[in-house]
């Protein structure tokens, strides 16, 4: 496990303290894939927490550096017998989990999950649940997905087990969601015209407390169960966030002009366009910013100390974040969380086939470069690495999924070195990878029916050989259709794309620079011609 930034888990405030018979406590998290699920795990490890996590997909758990020290339950919070089985001998529970996506019946599908988590905790003995939910005024009507949090803590709150609902506002870190639109809001736009929610305050906390509080809220008092709103030391405007981001990455002030006609969904499709945030979650994030959310009260300080050295003012948050963006350091990301509405299933085997109709596209080259080097490549596609092929034609495609909604090519890669199962690769999601040898991608673009990208490096001779292999499923009649559209850009595309990664593997083997490929750092000279740069978002 890689060295932990604070809180590390270690602070005397955040050790977990023992059970009455000397053993360490079990703490189960749900959600602990997720942004914020995927840094407070490593940190109950370091607390001297045993952890186990609720996951429907193991191998997304066992990607993390910390994911073979780690329990791992397989199932859906939604599922009684799973979540049964979970809680057992479970002393604190994280709900880390609520829905992002715009699918009509989230809010019904979120009061499930909590239910069947309630139910299964109290019938278990569980001794305390952390719920994070979301900073929200008493006395406005609340959007549907912050009703909806509201809700899921309320339930929790009655389950008869002693439960801490913890509500955050913008949280401020590396990879948030919240964050990234901040960012790229004021990179773009030199004057941005806004919705009137710019002129309403709001209490941004970076990740490190969010991550502080949460540890600390296993140690409160039994007694403890109530909601505590948390927030930094500052009150801000949205406009001030922006410019306070603006100051710090170096930029001009924008001018921000509020304009009364951008209602929430407009909002959302106006950030969709002009941010790598597809508007399934930008939508959730306007939302909440409909309102003045701030902390009404500071009763969290009587239950968890504050971290030392006091709560991380805005501006030393937002230089935080971007310094761990300029170092590729970002532990989790908005960017590998799950799209609704995506396939999910995983590519079937090829003997499962037989009377299922399939498209692919195969394609093999050769290459004097080693596997090694073609490897190096291939890890490192996506991205501000592009693909390899057709620039215009990918550009086209992304903007293409963007405008129905999708996450189109702008959502990039998390890490410029390093990528791991579950990893999103631009509308790609890494599926199955083995290290020198094999990636493939699930696509998460919006298309009628199940795409699979499957790139491989396998020695050969005194080179290597490299193997390209596009599959379509389709889905009715609309997936052919699509399939036999897109076919006469496939020649394009998929052909242009092994030549020029076989062509960037030998440039690699050539000059010696498989160290800096690896780092999503090719050469500047081949970097324009043979490697597609996705849109700036």
């Amino acid at each position: 496990m890689t060295e932990l930034s604070a809180p590390t888990g270690r602070e005397p405030a955040l050790v977990a303290q023992p059970r009455p018979d000397g053993s360490a406590p079990r703490a189960l998290v749900l959600g602990a894939t997720g942004y914020l699920g995927g840094r407070l795990v490593p940190r109950l490890l370091s607390a001297g927490y045993r952890v186990r996590v609720l996951a429907r997909d193991p191998r997304r758990v066992e990607a993390f550096p910390w994911g073979d020290e780690v329990e791992i339950a397989a199932g859906d919070a939604t599922d009684r017998e799973a979540v049964r089985a979970a809680v057992e001998g479970v002393d604190v529970l994280y709900y880390l989990i609520h829905s992002m996506g715009s699918a009509r019946d989230f809010e019904a599908t979120d009061r499930v999950a909590a239910q069947t988590v309630a139910d299964a905790a109290a019938a278990a003995s569980v001794s305390r649940i952390i719920y994070l939910g979301g900073l929200h005024p008493d006395d406005a009507t609340l959007s549907a997905h912050l009703r909806s949090r509201v809700e899921v803590g309320d339930i929790l709150l009655h389950s008869g087990v002693p439960t801490l609902v913890l509500q955050a506002g913008v949280v401020i870190g590396s990879g948030s969601a919240s964050f990234e639109m901040v960012r790229h809001l004021t990179d773009v736009l030199p004057y941005m015209p806004a919705p009137k929610w710019v002129r309403n305050h709001i209490q941004p906390i970076a990740v490190r407390d969010v991550l502080h509080y949460l540890l600390g809220a296993a140690r409160v008092a039994p007694n403890v169960n109530r909601a505590v709103d948390i927030g930094g030391p500052d009150v801000l405007r949205y406009g001030q966030m922006m410019n306070g981001y603006a100051m710090e990455a170096g930029l001009p002030q924008r001018a921000i002009a509020s304009l009364p006609v951008l209602t929430p969904r407009l909002a959302s499709h106006w950030v969709n366009l002009v941010t790598p945030i597809p508007k399934s979650i930008a939508r959730p994030l306007v939302e909440s910013l409909q309102n003045d959310c701030v902390v009404k009260d500071r009763a969290i300080d009587d239950l968890v100390p504050r971290p030392e050295g006091g709560l991380l003012p805005y501006r030393e948050a937002v230089r935080r974040a971007l310094g761990r963006v300029n170092d590729d350091a970002i532990e989790t990301s908005w960017q590998d969380a799950e799209v609704s509405g995506a396939p999910s299933d995983p590519l079937p085997s090829d003997p499962e086939w037989a009377g299922r109709l399939v498209y692919t596209d195969v394609r093999t080259m050769t290459t004097k470069a080693s596997a090694a080097q073609l490897w190096s490549v291939i890890e490192g596609i996506g991205g501000e690495n592009g693909w390899y092929s057709s620039p215009l034609l990918w550009a086209i495609r992304g903007w293409m999924d963007r405008l129905v909604g999708g996450v189109g090519l702008a959502r990039g890669r998390r890490s410029r070195s390093v990528v791991t199962v579950g990893d999103a690769l631009d509308f790609w999601r890494v599926e199955a990878i083995e290290p020198g040898h094999l990636l493939r991608l699930r696509a998460e673009m919006k298309v009628p029916g199940g795409a699979w990208l499957e790139l491989r490096a396998t020695p050969e001779g005194e080179g290597a050989r490299f193997d390209q292999r596009a599959l379509f499923f389709p889905t009715g009649l609309a997936g052919r259709l699509y399939w036999l559209s897109v076919l006469p850009f496939h020649g394009l595309i998929f052909s242009g794309m092994a030549r020029r990664i076989t062509a960037a593997a030998e440039h690699v083997q050539r000059e010696d620079l498989a160290p800096k490929a690896k780092a999503g750092r090719i050469a500047p000279e081949i970097a324009e011609v043979e490697t597609t740069a996705a849109p700036s978002a």
